[in-house]
């Protein structure tokens, strides 16, 4: 794949396709990660004369402009990330877009409204998909895809654009690449990978390739719930994909017979109900229970401290860490501690640690964590999970042409 390196940029108008679908509550920005992790590319075309429209997708909107989806508080953050103005376009390919980037001079930045306000954008159709790219197309000279957490998707700007312009990859999938190939062709072991979030179904696809090249698999968050009630335990309440307990079982045997560690919690810090998230008032009825001795009215909302101390001690002398999926409710206090537990353990580890975007990303940065004593810090959850599936994805593949 191309660098920008390998492109005239001086005086040309240069689209980069970034991802900043950042979390927003009341138009405020809860986690500015993406758009620090993108502003180092668009900075380096700054300083090289390019014309920069940046665009990116924010939500999932239904291929039409809806308020609580604009880019606009986007703009604003990144033009105080870069030190630069950045205009915005109120559209993404109308009459804002076509004046907003006519305007520009040489050095400076543009971000175009939500590139999801088009149906054209997520189309199936690959005819209208096509159409959309074409009218991104007459907005710029030359394409840069940087944006890793989307290029999992065969979507107008990820996919179709590339094909349309010269193109390359922004330092930052380059960066994401080189990672995830530590992850697949490099590995130091022992290789841990740390699995967490609600369901099973959603790890399915990298648990089942993984099985063959992971020393351990640690399992935590509402997924292990799926896996204690395949070992024949009651779970009461939590969250419990029915359907995943033969897969499950499955996998169990799988990893006996290739010599694969599994790691289940011992035990799990259970309520009454789920707790309240905005207001984070106080669980009275919080409490550390066996995992086989879940009561049948309690539901499950972190792995306990045993569990913690278990998932520790077999990240210690890891070669390679990969972690995807928060072990617990993170976001209230009293369901946090199998997170940090987690987090830490990958801090205190001499291991190349990397965190695989989506929630587990953004645990680090809400529980405190400083994030460049990690190894790598993805930005694409799903993304991530799929290249460990070994899917082709095709953003990246619309990059090598």
């Amino acid at each position: 794949m191309k660098t920008i390196e390998d492109l005239q940029v001086a005086g040309q108008r240069v689209f980069v396709r970034a991802d900043l679908n950042v979390p927003l509550s009341g138009g405020e920005i809860t986690d500015d990660g993406r758009i620090r992790a993108v502003a180092p590319t668009i900075a380096k075309l700054v300083q090289a004369g390019a014309r920069v429209v940046v665009a990116s997708h924010l939500g999932r909107p239904k291929g039409e402009p809806d308020p609580q989806f604009s880019l606009a508080p986007v703009a604003v953050r990144l033009g105080e990330i870069l030190g630069v103005p950045v205009a915005f376009a109120t559209d993404t390919v109308g009459e804002s877009a076509k004046a907003t980037v006519a305007a520009l001079a040489d050095g400076e930045v543009t971000l175009l409204e939500n590139l999801r306000f088009n149906a054209g954008e997520t189309a199936k159709d690959d005819a209208e998909r096509g159409a959309f790219a074409d009218e991104l197309a007459a907005l710029a000279d030359v394409y840069v895809g940087d944006g890793f957490g989307a290029v999992h998707r065969k979507h107008a700007s990820v996919y179709d654009l590339p094909a349309r312009l010269p193109h390359a990859v922004g330092d930052l999938i380059a960066t994401e690449v080189g990672v995830l190939k530590r992850l697949t062709d490099e590995v130091a072991r022992p290789y841990v990978v740390v699995l967490g979030g609600s369901k099973v179904s959603d790890k399915v696809g990298v648990i089942d390739n993984l099985l063959g090249k992971a020393d351990r698999i640690l399992i935590g968050g509402g997924m292990a719930f799926t896996f204690l009630a395949a070992q024949g335990h009651e779970v009461g309440t939590s969250l419990l994909q029915k359907d995943q307990i033969p897969t499950v079982l499955e996998y169990l045997e799988r990893a006996k017979a290739n010599g694969v560690e599994f790691v289940i919690p011992v035990d799990a810090v259970v309520s009454g109900g789920f707790p309240d998230l905005k207001t984070k008032a106080p669980v009275e009825d919080r409490r550390v229970v066996d995992a086989d001795k879940i009561p049948a009215d309690a539901l499950g909302l972190d792995i306990g401290p045993k569990s913690g101390e278990l998932f520790a001690s077999r990240i210690a002398d890891a070669g390679t860490v990969f972690w995807n999926g928060p072990m617990g409710v993170f976001e209230h206090p009293a369901f946090a501690d199998g997170t940090k537990a987690v987090a830490g353990a990958l801090l205190d580890s001499d291991a190349f640690t990397v965190v695989g975007g989506g929630d587990s990303a953004a645990a680090v940065r809400i529980l405190g964590f400083d994030e460049t004593e990690f190894g790598h810090i993805s930005t694409g959850g799903g993304a991530s999970l799929e290249y460990l599936e070994g899917k082709t994805l095709p953003g990246l593949a619309a990059l090598e042409g």
